[in-house]
């Protein structure tokens, strides 16, 4: 049995489309970031996406554990045009295509930028490639590559997963078990 610990970054206080934008996370809150540290298995390895926010919460909850080199494939969904750009601004200018992107996430992609379909399946290779045999792993990651993997798990639509909440500096505990992928625990927040 491997078990995934996916624990989201710290927040950004972004209000925008904020998937590549490598922005900081607000990591003022070290009573959270040591319960979280505290609550995760103490041997098991740390990675990150490369984006900063993920990195340095990943370097706040680290603690002696392991660290492996940052994945580019853990990284948010990457909005092209619409990155860093706020919902009601990217609405102005092509109404029908964000309504379509929110509405039946799947294979619509904003310009230059990836799919629902796309992240799942580039997280996909990510967490195939490190799921060994057994053990655990803990992963700082973001909002949508953590509900890629709760997808996966729950064998849900993307719709239906995109109404789950995933807080920062929550934790959601996966497991594959050789088979396929079960769902222990989503959103703990601590």
């Amino acid at each position: 049995m491997v078990t995934w610990w996916w624990i989201r970054h710290g927040p950004t206080h972004r209000r925008d489309m904020n998937g590549w934008t490598d922005v900081p996370a607000d990591l003022s809150d070290t009573d959270l970031l040591r319960r979280v540290a505290d609550h995760l298995p103490e041997n098991a390895p740390v990675i990150s996406s490369d984006l900063s926010r993920a990195i340095t919460t990943a370097d706040a909850i680290q603690g002696s554990r392991p660290r492996l080199p940052h994945d580019r494939g853990l990284r948010e969904i990457h909005f092209g045009a619409w990155e860093a750009r706020t919902f009601d601004d990217v609405q102005e200018e092509d109404p029908r295509l964000v309504r379509r992107y929110w509405e039946a996430p799947g294979d619509v992609r904003p310009p230059g930028g990836e799919s629902w379909n796309d992240l799942s399946q580039r997280v996909n290779r990510s967490v195939d490639w490190l799921t060994g045999e057994a053990g655990d792993i803990i992963a700082v990651a973001h909002f949508g590559t953590i509900l890629s993997q709760v997808q996966r798990a729950l064998g849900c639509s993307a719709l239906e997963v995109m109404a789950r909440k995933i807080d920062n500096l929550s934790v959601t505990r996966l497991q594959f078990n050789g088979r396929g992928w079960d769902a222990d625990i989503i959103n703990h927040n601590l």
